[in-house]
């Protein structure tokens, strides 16, 4: 109530808030104003670092994320703008991912570093997966021997990544159709709560995962690849095989935070990301 009273006293809103959505993470409503609709976000203390981290973004890619109308990043409030339609609702068309993707890609090179986000670099990964794979998982036995033994390939892996020496940088980690938008002139990504600072192209895993053949992965890579310069090709398609597992650092540690009552239900897609990622391997 706390958070609402705070969005009502900067919008003049009569009607009461509708939640939306409410999770142990975040909790989002929905308010209508003479303006139009307007969101507010309430962040838990875990993901505090979106209600910082987005006003920085915005600042400086306005065209690029939704319009903060008010934020307290103390409290992990966020007050935004109607982001427009998302790609879902337009069949999610690669039209609209080449030409956001290189956006992205030049909003990664040039993002300035947050102590706050959660920190899944590269030279981690060995350690997360060891994590990942000591964890109760919603896989088979059979399938978690293979996770295990799969450990020292993904080491050598990942040292082979990292010869590319790329920058860790910002990664958004749910860069997908219901968080892409088009509004009027502009694209924009919302919902930056699972984000991190990790290897910059682990933000397509997720992102081809909703797109079908259709759409053409060479095409895509490249326009992403367009502003990282020339020669990126094999660290691209490296990094999509091991960033199917560094996806699933990100959900494990989310498991960790629910209410064991909701597991299942969460176990449901975790092991659809985890499946998806042996079958890569």
């Amino acid at each position: 109530m706390l958070a609402e009273a705070w969005a009502r006293s900067r919008l003049g809103v009569v009607e009461p808030a509708e939640i939306v959505r409410d999770r142990t993470w975040a909790k989002t409503s929905r308010l209508e104003t003479a303006d139009g609709i307007v969101w507010l976000k309430e962040c838990a203390p875990s993901h505090r670092f979106e209600a910082e981290l987005v006003p920085v973004l915005a600042g400086r890619w306005p065209d690029l994320l939704p319009r903060v109308l008010a934020h307290d990043a103390e409290r992990g409030w966020l007050l935004l703008a109607d982001a427009g339609v998302p790609f879902e609702r337009l069949g999610n068309p690669p039209e609209l991912w080449l030409r956001l993707l290189p956006r992205y890609a030049e909003l990664q090179r040039e993002a300035p570093a947050l102590a706050s986000l959660p920190d899944r670099t590269l030279a981690r990964w060995p350690e997360l997966y060891d994590e990942l794979a000591a964890s109760e998982l919603p896989l088979h036995p059979a399938e978690i021997e293979s996770l295990r033994a799969h450990a020292p390939r993904f080491a050598d892996l990942c040292n082979e990544l990292a010869g590319y020496a790329l920058p860790a940088t910002i990664q958004h980690d749910d860069l997908h159709h219901k968080n892409a938008f088009v509004d009027g002139d502009y694209l924009r990504i919302i919902d930056w709560g699972d984000a991190c600072r990790s290897h910059p192209f682990v933000s397509l895993v997720v992102t081809f995962r909703f797109l079908d053949e259709r759409a053409g992965y060479k095409r895509l890579r490249d326009a992403y690849l367009e502003p990282w310069g020339p020669g990126l090709s094999a660290a691209f398609d490296l990094s999509q095989r091991l960033g199917r597992f560094a996806h699933a650092f990100g959900w494990v540690a989310l498991r960790r935070q629910l209410p064991e009552e909701t597991r299942a239900a969460y176990d449901v897609p975790f092991a659809v990301v985890l499946r998806r990622a042996l079958a890569g391997a």
